[in-house]
């Protein structure tokens, strides 16, 4: 997908969501997303990024998965709001798979897009990307997100010792793993 292409919906979507580009208008929600100290210690980014840099991003991603070995989406509700970014990060074409990390704003948990997004996520992977599997590493105390990947068919396949650092603490984590 590049920033001109169609939106990805798939045809069972749930809660009515739809996974696009991102686009120059989202620089604002991306600013504050990525800036989010406490979302640092459950992903791989903990500093903090200017306009600037994201502004760059936004207009030099090529949405090419092969190119990029990742991809960002926005996660856009039935009204066209977004809701969220979901990543497929770590892309390995050779072996088929890719990990998953997904954010929905704090006013929009618990109403199914994150269940819906995982869910669009694996279609598309199975079906544009030819996908074997899909994996997140989550925060063994991360009692939400554990939750959320299990509902959508993940498993836990292994427990590993300090893999999450946030800044004063290491954390064990789940790889959670999908077979598509």
């Amino acid at each position: 997908m590049n920033s001109h292409s169609t939106p990805y919906t798939s045809h069972s979507s749930l809660r009515g969501i739809t996974l696009r580009a991102i686009e120059p208008e989202d620089l604002d929600l991306l600013y504050r997303i990525e800036n989010d100290v406490r979302l640092w210690n459950v992903g791989t980014s903990n500093v903090p990024y200017s306009r600037y840099l994201l502004h760059d991003y936004v207009a030099h991603a090529t949405n090419d998965i092969y190119a990029d070995r990742q991809v960002r989406m926005m996660i856009d509700n039935a009204e066209g709001e977004a809701v969220g970014i979901v990543d497929l990060v770590s892309f390995d074409p050779a072996n088929r798979r890719a990990e998953v990390g997904i954010i929905i704003l704090n006013d929009r948990r618990r109403q199914g897009y994150g269940t819906a997004t995982l869910r669009q996520v694996d279609d598309y992977a199975l079906r544009i990307l030819h996908l074997h599997q899909l994996y997140a590493y989550i925060d063994e105390f991360n009692e939400a997100s554990l939750s959320l990947f299990r509902k959508a068919g993940y498993t836990i396949a292994a427990h590993v010792t300090d893999w999450l650092f946030d800044g004063e603490h290491y954390h064990d984590a789940l790889l959670m793993q999908r077979i598509l």
